[in-house]
């Protein structure tokens, strides 16, 4: 069999498998009234949302419910039966999450007990989420460009605990001489701090009063000219 025949095979058994999935699991409940059938999706919806280590985007979720039914509807439904509980669900790294109110962070932290996100967070060097940061602010960039505005070099060593962390990937090869490997964040990275997208970073503003980044700093490595050996290797 050739490599496209193979690959059709496979496609054709993938969907025998959705279909055989939809009859023995009930997604439409037609038999139930309305107000129970969304009833239902709620509970469902929400029980794949309380269980899943990753955010749920909304394609996992539609699984779950029918095949017209709203889950921006259901989540909103959701949402407001939490208001009075101290946690809620938030749209972050294109999904769907349970996410402890900010009212209840001082309590959290005071349990001293290990969460999702904070372990992750809290496992960085200084030194690695001041270049995370900075990644998160100027990707696509090189190593050689973080170096140039850390006025010290960005180790690989730092590069790659990052990687192995889940925060960063590969971004395209940079159009400077060599071309060098540039670095973006990742999915995790959104999750891990409760971002939906990159536009939910926080201002400038907040990094510099922390002392990570300096806006002067970024808009020079953003217009440097690449030079040296740095520029040249991932």
């Amino acid at each position: 069999m050739t490599m496209a025949g193979a690959s059709a095979a496979k496609t054709r058994r993938r969907r025998d498998k959705d279909r055989q999935h939809d009859v023995l699991f009930d997604r439409e409940l037609e038999d139930l009234p309305a107000e129970l059938r969304w009833r239902e999706w709620m509970l469902r919806v929400e029980a794949v949302i309380f269980a899943a280590s990753e955010p749920v985007s909304r394609d996992i979720l539609a699984r779950v419910v029918g095949r017209n039914c709203s889950i921006e509807l259901l989540i909103d439904d959701l949402r407001e039966e939490l208001r009075s509980r101290p946690y809620d669900i938030i749209a972050v790294a294109g999904g769907w999450q349970h996410r402890s109110r900010s009212a209840y962070a001082p309590a959290i932290r005071a349990s001293q007990a290990p969460t999702r996100s904070s372990s992750a967070a809290a496992a960085l060097l200084e030194h690695e989420a001041a270049v995370l940061a900075a990644i998160a602010y100027l990707q696509p960039v090189t190593r050689g460009e973080l170096s140039t505005m850390f006025g010290k070099e960005v180790s690989r060593d730092t590069i790659a605990s990052l990687r192995d962390a889940g925060f960063l990937g590969s971004g395209p090869r940079s159009p400077t001489p060599g071309a060098p490997y540039t670095y973006v964040t990742t999915r995790h990275f959104l999750s891990v701090f409760g971002l939906e997208t990159l536009r939910d970073l926080p201002d400038l503003e907040r990094l510099e009063d922390d002392g990570l980044l300096s806006r002067q700093a970024l808009d020079e490595t953003s217009t440097a000219e690449p030079e040296g050996e740095a520029f040249s290797k991932k």
